[in-house]
């Protein structure tokens, strides 16, 4: 189960530390920051069972950032049945 969140960590170190906190508290979890995403998103892999999102978040605001889940979006397309 993977589970992906909108944060505000804007610089390596900082994603440096709360990846350590994360792993040191979780050690099932497998996470990874994207900082070149508009989003910064942080990405949560549990190797088993689900992520316990409130506590990623809680972890965060914890050490002063904030973080929400990004939902699933699943890409809507048309098609064109009059061709």
């Amino acid at each position: 189960m993977v589970e992906v969140f909108k944060t505000n960590v804007s610089d390596k170190l900082s994603a440096r530390r709360l990846l350590t906190a994360l792993h040191a508290e979780h050690i099932l979890y497998v996470a990874n920051f994207d900082l070149e995403d508009s989003d910064r998103v942080l990405r949560v892999k549990c190797l088993m069972g689900e992520v316990d999102a409130s506590c990623v978040i809680t972890l965060l605001n914890e050490h002063g950032f904030a973080a929400e889940i990004l939902p699933d979006e699943i890409p809507l397309f048309s098609i064109d049945l009059a061709s």
